[in-house]
């Protein structure tokens, strides 16, 4: 144990985390410390394309082979079947609607990429290797728990104009464009391989870590933010649920990391992975397919709550514990 409380603390002191624990503090502070609107959209572009840049060349020199195809098939399983964890949990914890309960649900079994990216950095600063498909993982799980999400709703009543699935909704899931800039990085990145890291290493590499320090800033003030306006929204079983969840999906992702043969760094990013939440192509999707569902709960919730838990303990936690089951 105290092993694990090392490594964790090793993990939580680095400067991606703490730059949005000072976001976190200014926010809750009501300090006037601001990002640009400007600033932050670009960051984030920069962010996702750096990220599947790198995971494609890493995948060009991996090789597309059973290792890959597995991880892929465990990420989709996970986004499949998390919603349906999260929805019991919901419906048994809260007094939440199966509407906002399916709605909650979705975003729990998707993906959140700036806490995927942070993870990697976490990784990579400490000298812990990973699989770099673990992008392509993460890009295939993002949509798989909105379908889930739908079919809870509409298995739980939902009425016409309540659940909505149609093309405009597969438009929205499919084309989002953080998956597009995503997945397009990436086979950017595995069609020019290292060839063409080469060419660009000085702006994808170089300045990584401190433009994610930056964004992280914002996204502490902005988490902090919404901490200070979303009161009515959190109740005790609320807030218990966001902190829960992520501990369970994270078992459960350590789980399918185990069964398929991850290394330690690509087992943390596993269960960073399926304990994260979305905020951003969910919210998006979920005001097409289940329209009637309250935003405001499913944010609070994922970038309110359980965002800041993965930042400052799940991220750490996740670490210790796949090094000290797998080892290095």
């Amino acid at each position: 144990m105290g092993e694990l409380l090392s490594l964790a603390g090793q993990n939580l002191l680095t400067p991606m985390i703490l730059s949005f624990a000072l976001g976190l503090f200014a926010a809750i502070a009501r300090s006037e410390l601001s990002v640009p609107e400007a600033a932050a959209k670009m960051m984030s572009i920069y962010l996702l394309f750096a990220i599947g840049f790198k995971g494609g060349v890493a995948v060009a020199g991996h090789g597309l082979d059973e290792h890959l195809i597995a991880a892929m098939l465990g990420g989709i399983a996970l986004s499949f079947l998390i919603p349906l964890l999260a929805f019991g949990l919901l419906r048994a914890m809260t007094r939440l609607s199966p509407l906002d309960a399916a709605a909650v649900a979705a975003h729990y079994g998707s993906i959140s990429i700036v806490t995927f990216v942070t993870a990697s950095t976490v990784l990579s600063a400490q000298g812990i290797a990973s699989e770099g498909y673990m992008v392509a993982v993460a890009a295939a799980m993002e949509a798989p728990a909105i379908v889930s999400a739908i079919w809870l709703a509409a298995r739980s009543g939902g009425r016409t104009g309540q659940v909505q699935m149609d093309a405009r909704l597969w438009h929205e899931i499919l084309l989002n464009g953080s998956i597009v800039l995503l997945v397009g990085a990436f086979l950017i990145g595995a069609v020019t391989g290292e060839a063409g890291l080469a060419r660009i290493d000085a702006f994808v590499v170089a300045p990584f870590q401190g433009v994610l320090c930056l964004f992280l800033l914002d996204m502490g003030i902005v988490a902090g933010r919404g901490l200070r306006t979303a009161r009515k929204v959190i109740s005790l079983g609320v807030l218990s649920f966001g902190i829960m969840m992520p501990i369970l999906g994270a078992t459960l992702g350590l789980g399918v990391a185990l069964l398929i043969g991850l290394s330690a760094g690509g087992a943390a990013l596993m269960m960073t992975l399926a304990a994260s939440a979305s905020y951003i192509a969910v919210p998006a999707a979920m005001r097409v397919a289940l329209p009637a569902a309250n935003p405001s709960i499913s944010l609070t919730l994922a970038l309110g709550i359980t965002f800041p838990f993965n930042l400052t303990f799940g991220i750490p936690a996740y670490t210790a514990v796949a090094q000290a089951l797998i080892g290095e």
